[in-house]
């Protein structure tokens, strides 16, 4: 493997676990009960970047940037969702 390979899977991994980490912020909403303390603008800005770079990766090809954003993406969504179901449910 050369490093342009070693490079691409390890920051494809880092990108990947970057994406799953908002599910420890729906942990903390579901011990809590409460989505009081989470910003859904935060969660906007990532959206939208998520969404630009998931393009930028379909555009050129690259598959480390489609799968970490991808990943960031649906789990980025699915924080907004439950933030905003607990909110409408409080």
């Amino acid at each position: 493997m050369n490093v342009t390979t070693v490079l691409a899977v390890t920051a494809a991994a880092c990108g990947v676990a970057m994406g799953l980490a908002p599910l420890l912020q729906l942990r903390r909403v579901a011990v809590r009960r409460s989505s009081a303390d989470v910003s859904v603008a935060y969660l906007g800005v990532l959206l939208v970047g998520f969404t630009l770079w998931l393009s930028y990766g379909v555009s050129i090809a690259n598959a480390p940037l489609i799968v970490s954003n991808a990943v960031a993406l649906i789990t980025n969504v699915l924080t907004i969702a439950i933030v905003l179901w607990f909110r409408s449910a409080g």
